[in-house]
């Protein structure tokens, strides 16, 4: 299928199970963009689509609501921003690099990224699933709330998770793990200089946690802004390990041979891990008002029973 077929599309028939869209002369958004189609695909009957040919198209996966379970959309060449924005159940293979705002608002589903994302990565995420091969540009998971639960194999610029209100991630919450590791130009697995380069980490967030591969220290307070380092606990290791070994499945990093190895040498999770979780932060105490527009479903989302603040 293509923009120059669009129009004889119908339900899928005699056991097809598969729609292939060529997206590339498709607008770049609008009503008659490649995203509106697949919409109209999926309400006819489509639940599995491979895309191909794009040249900066936006907002691929999109508009799809809730239900999308057993949807799975595969995006081949260079898919633009907002990909997988505000998806719900459905899952997303990108095979190469996403650009900026990939993922916002993401409720539910799973999105596998086999390259780098842009800017903004999973602004405002309220859950899903999701893996990255690569490295995410600065500013991912700002406002996210709920329980997303995020791998990144590379590093990112500045602002990880900032104002992250994801609860507490033993408990149901959110959390995201940070490899900080690459591939080198013979596809062997290294260490990148430092796992986390920026500043505003974990900045001013009330929730949540990030479990940064970091065996030689080189994350330091500083670079830290509302939250602690701290070790990792066997219940934080027993939290991650189904994330790292779908990681596995999906990139071929490993957890015994890759990620717990150091030059050469196997380590214990809790030589090689640590954990970034929030503090008590004196901004809550000092903003009663915009704390009780959120109602009761505040406490849920940003963990409120680990903090001893005064509303009134």
């Amino acid at each position: 299928m293509d923009w120059d077929l669009r129009h004889t599309l119908r339900e899928p028939r005699d056991g097809e199970t598969t729609l292939v869209i060529h997206t590339g002369a498709f607008p770049a958004e609008g009503e008659d963009c490649d995203a509106t189609f697949i919409r109209r695909a999926y309400h006819l009957g489509w639940k599995r689509f491979i895309c191909y040919g794009y040249r900066g198209q936006r907002f691929c996966g999109c508009g799809l609501s809730k239900g999308s379970d057993g949807v799975r959309i595969d995006v081949y060449d260079s898919p633009g921003d907002y990909l997988a924005s505000g998806i719900d159940g459905l899952e997303m293979v990108v095979h190469g690099n996403g650009q900026d705002q990939i993922g916002q608002i993401i409720k539910s589903g799973k999105l596998v990224i086999y390259g780098d994302v842009g800017q903004t990565f999973m602004y405002g995420a309220k859950g899903g699933e999701v893996y990255v091969m690569g490295n995410a540009a600065g500013r991912p998971l700002i406002n996210a709330v709920g329980s997303p639960k995020v791998v990144i194999n590379g590093t990112c610029l500045d602002y990880l998770a900032e104002s992250f209100m994801a609860g507490d991630p033993l408990k149901g919450g959110g959390f995201v793990v940070l490899n900080g590791i690459r591939f080198d130009a013979i596809g062997k697995i290294v260490n990148q200089d430092t796992p986390y380069p920026g500043s505003n980490l974990f900045s001013l967030a009330s929730g949540g946690a990030i479990y940064v591969r970091d065996p030689f220290k080189k994350v330091v307070p500083d670079q830290l802004n509302g939250g602690e380092l701290v070790g990792l606990s066997p219940e934080d290791w027993r939290l991650i390990l189904p994330f790292l070994k779908e990681n596995e499945r999906l990139f071929g990093i490993s957890v015994e041979n890759d990620l717990l190895k150091v030059n050469g040498e196997a380590r214990p999770y809790h030589e090689v891990y640590r954990k970034v979780q929030a503090v008590p932060l004196d901004v809550l105490s000092k903003a009663p008002v915009s704390l009780e527009e959120w109602g009761e479903d505040w406490k849920d989302e940003v963990g409120a029973d680990r903090f001893q603040v005064d509303l009134n």
